[in-house]
């Protein structure tokens, strides 16, 4: 095989993974907003929450930053999820002006109850690899989404 048909056969496999990505991107996004309705929550609440929980607790200045939302936004959105029910704000008793954001541990259970069929498939996606298969993959998908945080950083302005 010449280096040409290797290198053309190299780019269609790596279109395949870009293709695949593109693909898993829009499906998640489909199923977050499906599971958003259930929640009576809205476009991007969820990922919020999810940044809360991950990075959390923090200030909403912070979770501005990591979500990229002007504060203001911000504010509106946190009113709307703290009376929904779904995270606390916690005044720092030596500084009333800090705010600590928390999610409801109590609320976190009916989201897990609704990507139980996902995490489901996950797992019996995973029951198809081998411990050195996946460890390639979770490599692949981190350095991926390294690459997204990058990217994310490189268009804030």
């Amino acid at each position: 095989m010449t280096n040409v048909a290797q290198g053309r056969g190299r780019r269609r496999v790596v279109n395949t993974v870009k293709d695949a990505i593109r693909g898993l991107r829009t499906d998640l996004a489909l199923l977050n907003r499906r599971i958003s309705g259930r929640l009576d929550l809205r476009d991007g609440d969820l990922d919020l929450l999810e940044l809360i929980a991950r990075l959390g607790p923090l200030g909403p200045s912070a979770l501005a930053r990591h979500a990229g939302l002007h504060p203001a936004t911000m504010t509106g959105v946190l009113d709307r999820l703290e009376k929904g029910g779904w995270l606390t704000r916690e005044r720092d008793p030596q500084d009333r002006r800090s705010v600590t954001l928390r999610i409801r541990r109590e609320r976190v259970g009916e989201i897990f109850t609704l990507y139980s069929g996902m995490n489901q498939a996950l797992d019996d996606i995973c029951a198809g690899y081998t411990d050195e298969e996946l460890l390639v993959i979770a490599d692949f998908l981190s350095r991926a989404a390294t690459a997204g945080q990058k990217e994310t950083k490189s268009l804030e302005r």
